[in-house]
């Protein structure tokens, strides 16, 4: 029983390999307290204070500055990049551009709004959501009907994420038509912020159009070029509730089509 456990714990222990010779003995404890147990170029054990204390332990020339560096702009500085809020350290090499309080702003972000999420105003409003079907079997499509007529519109209203900042935004819309033509459309979008105690009865910002042509097909997916800069009106902040109306605008020279658009999504 004694030689049984005596092998078990044996089995337990560390051991240098058989073809191997030299000391395998731990330092005594006076020598290893408060260390760190490591092996010098021979493979032996040693007692090590750690990178910064022991020259027996390999370390780069960086990591030996950064772990040198007693505060966290130091460290900064030896990585060459910069503090963004308290918790986000971009390098100095990187495109990304973060803000403190609103988080990411690289590139431009963009927002799906479908068809299905506007109404039509109550006033001079667009036909009611209707569901189209193309082909059974085949994707339906959920259009608004804006006639060729008189302008009509419709309504949709969003909360902006925090990584807007309060600027002009831009739009596409996406529309298509049931008629084989090649004639145009003109959208216009315009919106207003409302503020915490404020009153939502407020007049819309101008109205930005943005032109496209039909490709002589009925029911193709159309996408209009990117608009120019739509200002939002009123005084907009974070966690404004920011109204939309989008409308055919019938009048400008770049709306020629007699048929009803029918607008699918805006982003």
């Amino acid at each position: 029983m004694v030689a049984q456990r005596v092998l078990e714990e044996l089995d337990r222990s560390p051991k240098l390999p058989a073809a191997e010779s030299g000391a395998a003995d731990l330092p005594a404890a006076t020598a290893r307290a408060d260390k760190y147990l490591a092996f010098d170029s021979n493979g032996d054990p040693i007692a090590s204070s750690g990178p910064l204390g022991d020259s027996n332990v390999p370390i780069s020339g960086l990591m030996q500055n950064l772990l040198n560096d007693a505060t966290t702009g130091d460290a900064q500085d030896t990585l060459g990049g910069t503090a963004v809020g308290k918790s986000v350290f971009i390098a100095a090499t990187t495109d990304v551009a973060l803000d403190a309080v609103k988080g990411v702003k690289q590139g431009k972000h963009t927002i799906w709004i479908p068809a299905a999420a506007m109404r039509p105003t109550v006033s001079a409003g667009c036909v009611a959501l209707t569901d189209i079907q193309t082909t059974a079997g085949n994707p339906d499509l959920q259009v608004l009907d804006f006639v060729s007529t008189t302008d009509k519109h419709a309504q949709f209203q969003m909360a902006f994420p925090k990584s807007w900042d309060e600027g002009t935004i831009t739009f596409q819309v996406y529309w298509t038509t049931a008629a084989a033509v090649t004639t145009g459309v003109a959208w216009s979008l315009q919106g207003v912020a409302v503020s915490d105690g404020d009153s939502a009865g407020v007049a819309y910002g101008v109205a930005v159009p943005v032109t496209d042509n039909a490709q002589s097909g009925a029911e193709q997916v159309l996408i209009t070029s990117e608009s120019g800069a739509v200002t939002i009106a009123g005084t907009p902040a974070g966690g404004d509730l920011v109204f939309f109306r989008i409308f055919r605008d019938v009048d400008d020279p770049g709306d020629t089509m007699t048929e009803d658009a029918r607008l699918l999504a805006g982003c």
